[in-house]
């Protein structure tokens, strides 16, 4: 059996999105706020390798931010990465 010494995985977090006008966004300042689409309580979405994988909720660790976990997305065969290394 194989083992894995390192295996890198890129981590994203959505939160929400908001549309304005680049001359908009350069105008803005240190501190400045940008409205997201989404509201306080709204699952954000957890991407591994720019894929949907799971959601989650925002939380409070002390002086910390961090994810819960509330849903894992699986995806169908049709969707799966196919194996190259020969016969399963």
């Amino acid at each position: 059996m194989a083992t894995f010494d390192e295996i890198n995985v890129d981590i994203s977090v959505v939160l929400g999105a908001s549309e304005m006008p680049v001359h908009q966004l350069l105008r803005m300042g240190r501190g400045a706020v940008i409205d997201l689409d989404v509201a306080e309580d709204d699952d954000v979405m957890i991407y591994a390798n720019n894929t949907l994988v799971a959601k989650g909720q925002v939380v409070l660790l002390g002086e910390r931010i961090g994810i819960s976990i509330t849903e894992v997305l699986m995806r169908g065969p049709e969707v799966r990465p196919m194996r190259t290394d020969g016969p399963l």
